[in-house]
């Protein structure tokens, strides 16, 4: 598989990805949608979702849609990202940079949904919401760790699968991210993917939103560095010979 593929199949499949998951929170928290105040509950399932298409579309080229994945698998000493993509510089940035750029369309077409409520929506934190994640309560080392821990569980969890699934196996890993964001979410909004975060959040602040305010990025390193870590340490982890025991 040429690594043109693998960056067109990871727009696409990251782009799907923030289209649906920036979507239903666009849905809940902007004045006037249909959705609105739906609930964090709507907003984890409304994500959950989002991966499954996602890593469906996104099949070919193993579907990672996000940066910690990518970084775990490279970690973890896999021989190939997917079948004919060999583990190497070259395709590591190809990854990357599709996941960014598919992150970043998808929160564009966000807006373009929901232009009208975006225009009607009072609050620029609303605003902000829709594109990337803040904390509930403002604590870097206690953000940082949360971060961490949820993608730690996303990527080993991922790697204990043997990859990202195939057939229906896609509901597996949708389901692992509902229950992510049910069990650990709170805290900031469980970016657990660092181009889910980045990518909208520079759309926030390219886009003519009106009344938008900032864009936060005093804390923008956050829901980056912390799941890079997190996908870090899942891929050593993962190199334990007992720890994936059952599943082999």
């Amino acid at each position: 598989m040429s690594l043109g593929l693998v960056f067109l199949s990871e727009v696409f499949g990251t782009g799907m990805l923030t289209l649906l998951g920036c979507g239903v929170v666009a849905n809940v928290a902007l004045k006037g949608t249909k959705g609105n105040n739906g609930g964090f509950l709507m907003v984890t399932w409304g994500w959950g979702i989002a991966v499954f298409v996602g890593v469906y579309v996104a099949a070919k080229s193993g579907a990672h849609l996000n940066p910690a994945v990518t970084t775990g698998f490279l970690v973890n000493g896999k021989a190939e990202y997917a079948p004919g993509v060999p583990v190497d510089l070259a395709s590591t940035l190809t990854y990357y940079g599709g996941e960014l750029v598919g992150a970043f369309l998808g929160a564009v077409l966000t807006w373009l949904a929901h232009k009208q409520h975006f225009d009607a929506e009072p609050e620029p934190a609303n605003k902000l919401g829709v594109f990337s994640t803040g904390p509930a309560i403002r604590s870097t080392p206690w953000n940082l760790i949360t971060e961490i821990i949820g993608t730690f569980v996303l990527v080993f969890v991922i790697l204990a699968f043997g990859g990202t699934p195939s057939g229906l196996g896609p509901l597996a890993v949708a389901l692992l991210v509902v229950g992510i964001g049910v069990s650990l979410g709170g805290p900031t909004g469980y970016a657990i993917n660092p181009a889910r975060d980045l990518g909208p959040r520079i759309a926030h602040a390219v886009l003519p939103i009106k009344g938008k305010g900032s864009s936060d990025w005093s804390y923008s390193w956050i829901p980056v560095v912390g799941p890079l870590v997190g996908g870090i340490l899942a891929g050593l982890v993962g190199h334990l010979p007992i720890v994936f025991t059952a599943a082999t």
